[in-house]
């Protein structure tokens, strides 16, 4: 499941937009210490816009013009990013540092109110909390942290004075969007609650040869992950499950991998995602049961992941334990697992 974090950068740069200042050009300067980068790029939704030189002192500063007023992308590096609301008209310094980037940027400035209270938006997510937990709350803890997630953002966005109308528009729809979601998300789940039997899947392509059905499994416990090879998240979670594998070897559990690599992200063949998917298992050499789902994504739906990595745990009758288990990273799972026996 995505991260409130990834969800709320996601979503504020999809909406953000409001009308053009009057000047026809900004300014962006400032300091970054402990840089290693010669170039700081801002970036759109249409692609770069502008390249910036940075000294040897992590020192920068130019004038750059945007088409409208929006959230851009601010980055040193293809894993170093963070968001920057930007309007023709605005002087903006930024000071931080590029080890920690976001975690200590600064803007002073006109206009600079903007880009910190996106920050400390995104940083406030962080704190809340994993919402695969959240959603793991009883009605009544869950109700309860809904509201209290809601009110922190109501506040932040109250406390940051000269807020563009249009960004503080964007936030408040943001908040009851991410509100929204997990409400809606939590009513589903219910429907998969513990003790129900699972949704199966039929006939998913073993990576060993043959087809493995959920009911291949019958009389173990089951612990699903549904992943991709181009999800980032999902990548980093392997070297954990691979622990697991071999620690839990000899108890009564599989851990089944499924793969939902599909045809628009391999050049539109869905030969090209098979083959991509049997090269990375390959290549990370990973272990337990390797499956792709191919073209049927009715386990997927069944389930209403929209999201992964997603982690399911069954039962050895074929229903469900948890719906949205803990990451093999999580020290929980394990806990989980004792509880269980295993």
């Amino acid at each position: 499941m995505k991260k409130l974090s990834l969800i709320l950068f996601t979503l504020l740069i999809v909406a953000s937009c409001t009308k053009e200042h009057s000047k026809n050009y900004l300014s962006l300067s400032g300091k970054l210490e402990n840089n290693k980068d010669s170039i700081i790029t801002i970036a759109g939704a249409k692609g770069i816009i502008k390249k910036i030189s940075v000294d040897s002192t992590g020192v920068f500063s130019d004038t750059l013009k945007v088409e409208k007023s929006d959230i851009y992308t601010f980055m040193t590096s293809a894993s170093k990013r963070a968001p920057i609301y930007l309007k023709n008209g605005f002087d903006i310094n930024l000071t931080g540092d590029a080890d920690k980037f976001m975690d200590s940027f600064k803007f002073t400035g006109e206009g600079s109110s903007n880009s910190n209270f996106i920050i400390a938006q995104i940083l406030k997510s962080k704190n809340i909390g994993n919402p695969q937990l959240i959603l793991n709350l009883d009605k009544e803890a869950f109700d309860k942290k809904v509201t209290e997630i809601k009110n922190e953002y109501d506040s932040l966005l109250t406390s940051y004075k000269n807020i563009d109308s249009s960004l503080a528009s964007i936030a408040n729809q943001q908040t009851d969007r991410l509100v929204s979601y997990l409400q809606t998300t939590y009513k589903n789940n219910l429907k998969m609650g513990k003790g129900k039997p699972s949704p199966v899947f039929e006939n998913y392509i073993d990576i060993k040869g043959g087809k493995k059905s959920l009911d291949s499994f019958k009389g173990k416990y089951v612990y699903i992950d549904v992943w991709a090879t181009w999800c980032g998240p999902c990548i980093q979670q392997i070297p954990f499950l691979q622990n697991l594998e071999k620690e839990y070897h000899n108890k009564n559990i599989e851990f089944v991998s499924i793969s939902t690599d599909e045809s628009t992200r391999s050049g539109g063949s869905w030969e090209a995602a098979e083959k991509k998917w049997r090269a990375f298992v390959k290549a990370k050499q990973m272990s337990g049961v390797q499956l792709w789902a191919g073209q049927d994504y009715s386990f997927q739906q069944a389930y209403q992941i929209n999201a992964i990595p997603r982690f399911i745990l069954i039962d050895p009758k074929g229903n469900i334990v948890e719906a949205n288990a803990p990451r093999p990273s999580d020290p929980g799972l394990k806990t989980l697992f004792t509880s269980l026996g295993l």
